[in-house]
């Protein structure tokens, strides 16, 4: 592989001093990436067709590439809060100062990492988290990062707040899926939402299709605003990795458009200085972040990377200040003045929280496609085997209707959550809701409990031994 091969595929890479084996583990983590998210698609997307396809919604030569569309779209328009947020787990900063060949140990291993044990999994028809393994990863690479280089390879505090975000998920889906399963037995009069389909020609009425076909269509869109901008945020650690200078900012943000949300915050604080002589402290450090910031803006280019790390730093300084200023009970700001302050510190963020346009369409692409290749392991035992009986319609809409709120919602506040464990778990409340815990088979539930038990250690370790092994090549 040669830059002029890469130049065709990316023409920014001919302007980087890459040698030739980085070069091609440029490549590899491209391919590594775009693995990862096919596998998810397959893996993790199975689990929105599965409820259409058992009762007999919808065929699965119909429901698979509608749910592969919807995932694509999802990603596409679910912006990148979620992928900055993964983002935040490893020590960006960190890996700009130092080789290339660092980053490229961190991102191989977590992408290896995860992949193989989602493929592992899925091999096994066991409905596993691909958030759950890709973060337990980057937390073993993390570790692998500290032990080696004696800095911080992971934000705890992010991690904990992602942690918890798993963890409460699938508690969740159960609860408020047995709920709205009770709230429908006793509340509706229509025998037809709780009938269990037999045969081939058994279908829903079109009002009961059309409510399952809602559903699917749902938690696919909300499942590629929240997975697959996981995607989004590994593809851009690996550019990050590789190519600090051109991404770690997104030199797309005009200049001015930069200098006036900094001329803005300087109006709002040059007004508090006046009447606020005792609170000077706190107002000036955000006055000398700001001017900071203008100098460094005025040399930023894409070829340095030095000027483009110090430049990172202090955009992120001056939106952290902000923030806190806007949280600061002991200076007083009118609603107008706290608009203003809000409205730079976003403009501001816009310049380190971005993707690009091509980024997103390649996980769109890929995501979609994986969906519609390898699904039926996964939807045999989410439509099969976590009851003791045949999914009934009501059943079926109950969970996705709480599947794809849950993950709708943890989208909007930029957490990822796992749509395996959501959706399994809220099926399971439902059967519950049905006919009690006899309702359940125990084996599948113990299988998936396991697969939840074992993912977050064993994805650590196989990441930290990943880095291991690819710190002694690379």
């Amino acid at each position: 592989m040669h830059h002029s091969f890469i130049a065709v595929i990316f023409p920014f890479i001919g302007q980087v001093d890459l040698s030739g084996y980085l070069v091609a583990v440029f490549i590899l983590c491209i391919l590594s990436v775009i693995g990862f998210e096919f596998v998810n698609g397959f893996h993790d997307t199975a689990n929105a067709v599965a409820t259409v396809i058992y009762t007999k919604a919808l065929k699965p030569v119909h429901a698979i590439p509608w749910s592969g569309a919807w995932n694509f779209l999802g990603v596409f328009l679910g912006g990148v809060t979620v992928a900055m947020g993964i983002l935040k787990l490893v020590p960006l900063d960190t890996l700009m100062t130092l080789p290339v060949s660092i980053g490229a140990c961190l991102v191989l291993s977590v992408l290896l990492a995860s992949i193989i044990w989602n493929l592992g999994t899925w091999y096994l028809g066991i409905p596993c988290s691909s958030s759950h393994t890709m973060i337990g990863a980057m937390i073993g690479a993390g570790l692998a990062f500290t032990w080696y280089y004696n800095g911080p390879g992971v934000n705890w505090e992010k991690a904990e707040e992602i942690g918890s975000s798993l963890i409460l998920s699938p508690i969740i889906g159960f609860g408020a899926a047995a709920l709205l399963m009770l709230f429908l037995k006793h509340v509706t009069k229509s025998h037809a939402l709780f009938h269990i389909p037999s045969g081939e020609n058994d279908r829903p009425p079109i009002h009961i299709r059309l409510l399952l076909i809602t559903t699917c269509t749902l938690v696919s869109f909300f499942h590629g605003s929240n997975d697959g901008q996981k995607g989004v945020g590994l593809f851009m650690l690996i550019l990050i990795a590789f190519l600090p200078a051109r991404f770690a900012v997104n030199h797309a943000v005009p200049k001015d458009k930069v200098t006036a949300a900094l001329n803005q915050t300087e109006q709002v604080i040059g007004n508090k200085l006046h009447n606020n002589t005792d609170k000077k402290t706190v107002l000036m450090k955000l006055v000398a972040a700001v001017n900071q910031m203008k100098a460094s803006l005025a040399e930023k280019n894409e070829k340095e990377v030095a000027k483009t790390y110090r430049y990172r730093k202090q955009v992120e300084g001056v939106v952290k200040d902000i923030r806190e200023l806007l949280k600061d009970n002991r200076v007083m700001l009118s609603g107008h003045e706290k608009e203003i302050l809000t409205s730079a510190a976003n403009e501001l963020e816009h310049v380190t929280d971005f993707a690009p346009i091509w980024v997103i369409a390649i996980i769109s692409f890929s995501l979609g496609l994986g969906t519609m290749i390898g699904w039926k392991r996964i939807v045999v035992t989410i439509g099969e085997k976590i009851g003791n009986e045949h999914l009934n319609y009501a059943q079926g809409a109950t969970s996705e209707v709480i599947a794809a709120s849950t993950i709708g919602l943890s989208t909007a506040f930029g957490l990822p959550v796992s749509t395996t464990h959501v959706l399994s778990s809220g099926i399971a409340g439902a059967m519950v809701a049905s006919g009690g815990k006899g309702n359940l088979n125990n084996n599948t539930l113990k299988n998936i409990a396991l697969a939840w038990v074992l993912t977050l250690p064993v994805s650590i370790i196989l990441a930290m031994l990943l880095f291991m092994l690819f710190h002694l090549f690379i």
